[in-house]
């Protein structure tokens, strides 16, 4: 709640808390100001973000009675969650797609005839953005990370550039299509987005056609591994991927065209949605990557962020504040690349400029303060670890060290606790030596057909062979010794291995252990990384001054006890 001393009615109260004190969306308070002649005029803001006195509000919906009763919006809502339960969005598609006149929309009675109440008395498009603001509200409230949250919403807003009239954007996993519609200007951009979904990808094209947006146009489908709009080249290209997920296709796209700054390893699956969007940039455009903190200096990116360095490709990170994103309290990335207009060489002059915003609310400014930016030159980026973190490189008097710490610790500490659990659950075996029996050599499986070499690591070509079984096999110690050359190269082409012989049920039982026995190697290397940054922090905050040890206790020790007889 506002409190104004200064106004003489008293505190006052923006529409998003006079929503929460009815127990409706935002949507139906705009709504009741064009509706009600008597609504409370703004005492106190501005014209896009007025204020009201809240003892006015308080009399208004007394003499509504919309603080005693459960509002339409709410019953709707409720009816929703009962029918659709964790699915919402697949009632939410379903409601948007009969508000716009899809005759193949089926929705329950129940719900169809509340939706038909709530039409006589708002528009449809006011009731799709209330649901809308549900959706967001329900997903920041649950720690969800199934849509963009508001505050990434408002940072790339921020942070984008202005388009110029009858740009493309495109958002490659768009969701409900939040970020999309957001960062385009309604009027004469062309709006392209793809998203795995089936019901979200319908959610977001009936939603952008009820608000009039004919350009826009989503496509439901796995952006990486089936590419909706192959030749596609936006002037803007913003996206909030996935964050930590292996299984993102590597294995069928090692030879994708779209990797030109180098083949994403399995665990950096975020730089693979970064270099898909960069494909779809036309020369002189620019891409908006939502990225994990971790991304910046993770061992396993660093060619690629070197490539991104080198070129002139990347211009801009932004560390934005703790609890920007919905799912976590740990600060995320904003990347902010544009496509070189040439193939000239690049600007030696050329620097990237880094923002440190984790000092700051998430609901704060975003403009940086000037110690919260340095520009650093290109050289200075390209070492051993080409780290890509804002805070790295600020200087020592501008370095929030206690931040870095505090953040850098409870991020630890989240990633050891979530460690343990990525271990697959084992029992007791055969013993050594149970799974020799029946063996079959690599060799003799390629000659089959079932495994292909399309790149380094060798994998499945067939349905009869697990991909995770046969490379979990590879690395064992018996087969690495196969793999070893006399010069003391290893390499995992495993043409002299030999693996047990399973059905494909079995295949996969054991397959999945060893993805999750990857998983937790992964993990450890993260950590590894993490804890290497984290002692640069406590060693260089403490070299300088920034942090130090908490002084010692003022207490009395307590006696030791006497010995014991």
């Amino acid at each position: 709640m506002t409190d104004d001393s200064a106004s003489s009615a008293g505190p006052l109260v923006t529409g998003s808390e006079i929503a929460r004190l009815a127990g409706v969306t935002r949507a139906a308070v705009s709504n009741w100001r064009r509706r009600y002649d008597d609504f409370p005029a703004p005492a106190g803001g501005a014209a896009n973000s007025p204020l009201f006195a809240l003892s006015e509000v308080q009399a208004w919906l007394d003499r509504q009675r919309k603080g005693q009763e459960v509002s339409p919006e709410v019953e709707l809502w409720q009816t929703l969650r009962a029918v659709y339960g964790e699915q919402m969005v697949t009632g939410l598609a379903a409601v948007a797609a009969a508000l716009g006149g899809d005759s193949g929309a089926e929705l329950p009675d129940e719900i169809a005839g509340r939706v038909r109440e709530l039409v006589r008395t708002e528009t449809p498009v006011d009731l799709v953005n209330g649901l809308t603001e549900r959706l967001l509200d329900s997903a920041r409230r649950a720690g969800s990370d199934q849509v963009t949250s508001e505050r990434v919403v408002r940072a790339v807003r921020h942070f984008a550039p202005e388009l110029p009239a009858g740009a493309t954007v495109f958002d490659p996993a768009c969701g409900i299509g939040v970020l999309l519609l957001a960062v385009a200007p309604e009027n004469g951009t062309r709006c392209h987005g793809q998203e795995l979904d089936p019901d979200s990808a319908r959610f977001a094209q009936s939603r952008a056609e009820l608000l009039g947006r004919s350009g826009v146009r989503v496509e439901a489908g796995d952006s990486l591994r089936a590419d909706a709009w192959p030749d596609l080249r936006a002037r803007l290209v913003v996206c909030d991927p996935p964050a930590g997920v292996t299984e993102w296709g590597r294995e069928e796209l090692l030879l994708d065209s779209r990797w030109e700054l180098g083949t994403p390893s399995k665990a950096e699956g975020e730089l693979a949605w970064l270099q898909h969007a960069y494909a779809h940039t036309e020369p002189g455009g620019d891409v908006l990557m939502v990225m994990p903190a971790s991304v910046a200096y993770r061992k396993a990116g660093r060619r690629i962020r070197s490539e991104l360095v080198r070129r002139g490709i990347v211009r801009q990170v932004v560390a934005l504040p703790p609890g920007t994103a919905t799912s976590h309290a740990l600060p995320v990335h904003l990347w902010c690349l544009r496509r070189p207009e040439s193939t000239a060489r690049t600007d030696t002059h050329q620097t990237v400029r880094m923002v440190d915003l984790t000092g700051n609310s998430p609901d704060g400014s975003l403009e940086p303060s000037p110690d919260q930016v340095a520009e650093v030159p290109l050289i200075d980026l390209l070492d051993d670890l080409v780290d890509l973190t804002p805070g790295s490189h600020l200087r020592p008097r501008e370095r929030d060290y206690a931040g870095e710490y505090a953040t850098l610790r409870a991020e630890l500490d989240d990633r050891i606790r979530r460690l343990a659990a990525v271990l697959p659950d084992l029992a007791a075996g055969g013993g050594p030596g149970s799974l020799d029996g029946a063996m079959t050599s690599v060799a003799d499986l390629a000659r089959a057909g079932l495994v292909r070499y399309d790149g380094p690591v060798p994998v499945s070509a067939s349905e009869q062979l697990d991909t995770d079984y046969l490379q979990g096999f590879l690395r064992s110690s018996s087969n690495t010794r196969r793999s070893t050359t006399a010069s003391g190269t290893y390499r995992l082409d495993g043409r002299g291995s030999r693996i047990p012989r399973m059905t494909i049920d079995e295949q996969r039982r054991y397959g999945s252990a060893f993805r999750a026995l990857s998983a937790f190697e992964e993990g450890a290397r993260e950590i590894g990384e993490l804890s290497r940054r984290l002692a640069e922090v406590v060693r260089e905050g403490i070299a300088t001054g920034a942090l130090a040890p908490p002084p010692e206790s003022t207490e009395s020790p307590e006696a030791p006890e006497p010995p014991q007889d």
